[in-house]
């Protein structure tokens, strides 16, 4: 059993920045690939950001590269997402998923039951 609980969500404003964690409660942490998806109001679901279980693979949605970071630590059970030059579209509830194949593609999570319940950004401008 997998359980995720994010933390670190609030107000920022536009150009600013936010780090967000993702804290896990599972036995064997480094086995699993995690991401970082988000859902705006009135929009669908959005991949952010996922790292693969050795930490040395990482995805980005288009929206967000070169503004956003993932990082885990193994030691801790966490992974971070860390959002710079935040913009008033990504404001939206954040959600962390887990990923028990390991490999962090982000169709993988889609069909993953492990999520935790979402922490909201919200960016004005």
């Amino acid at each position: 059993q997998v359980r995720l609980e994010e933390s670190g969500g609030g107000l920022a404003q536009a150009g600013g920045s936010l780090t967000l964690s993702c804290e896990a409660s599972v036995r064997v942490y480094r086995s699993y690939a995690m991401g970082w998806f988000r859902r705006a109001p009135g929009k669908e679901r959005e991949f952010v950001a996922s790292i693969n279980r050795s930490g040395g693979s990482m995805y980005y949605g288009d929206s967000v590269k070169g503004r956003f970071n993932i990082s885990r630590d193994d030691a801790k059970k966490t992974v971070y997402l860390q959002m710079g030059n935040l913009e008033p579209s990504d404001t939206a509830v954040y959600y962390c998923a887990a990923d028990s194949s390991g490999q962090g593609f982000r169709q993988r999570f889609l069909l993953s039951p492990y999520w935790g319940q979402g922490t909201q950004v919200t960016v004005s401008s």
